[in-house]
């Protein structure tokens, strides 16, 4: 196990208050080996709007479990070595198509928001990453990079569904 703990003090995503820390949870994550891992996430809660936010380590990404890098090699690579079935592989992949589009606009909005420069990549992006590549470039790592300023401005979408009978 894990504990998950940022140095950087993040503001609310929701209404920019402070974020108080109100406990802790298990959070699991699938290595590309297949290994299965468990972290501590501190949940923090805002003292203005009293929402509840869970800090997001690097190598995660909402609502999925395998690690960032690995859906990152999926979707980018012809070749990949992670350890899971290939119905999974594929949904990453449509997913990440779609997200893509989303994602890129939301990078978009924050680098005008704050007036950030748009990078330029000196070596010719995949396909996939054309839309946000501009933003966070294609160097390792660019999946952890996109995800994390979308979930701190509150701009994840929630795509986990629950139907009640």
């Amino acid at each position: 196990m894990f504990l998950v703990r940022s140095e950087e003090t993040i503001p609310c995503p929701c209404c920019q208050g402070h974020l108080v820390v109100v406990g802790s949870r298990r959070r699991g994550v699938i290595k590309s080996s297949g290994e299965s891992i468990q972290l501590i996430i501190r949940r923090l809660r805002c003292e203005d709007c009293r929402r509840i936010h869970h800090e997001l380590p690097n190598l995660l990404v909402p609502y999925k479990r395998y690690q960032a890098e690995c859906i990152e090699s999926v979707v980018t690579k012809a070749e990949h070595c992670v350890a899971t079935d290939e119905s999974t592989l594929h949904r990453w992949k449509i997913w990440f198509k779609d997200w893509a589009k989303y994602a890129s606009g939301c990078l978009n909005a924050i680098a005008s928001r704050f007036e950030l420069p748009v990078k330029v990549s000196s070596r010719p992006l995949h396909p996939s990453l054309q839309s946000i590549g501009r933003w966070v470039g294609n160097a390792d790592g660019w999946l952890a990079r996109t995800v994390r300023p979308i979930a701190n401005e509150n701009l994840w979408i929630h795509t986990r569904s629950a139907f009640l009978s």
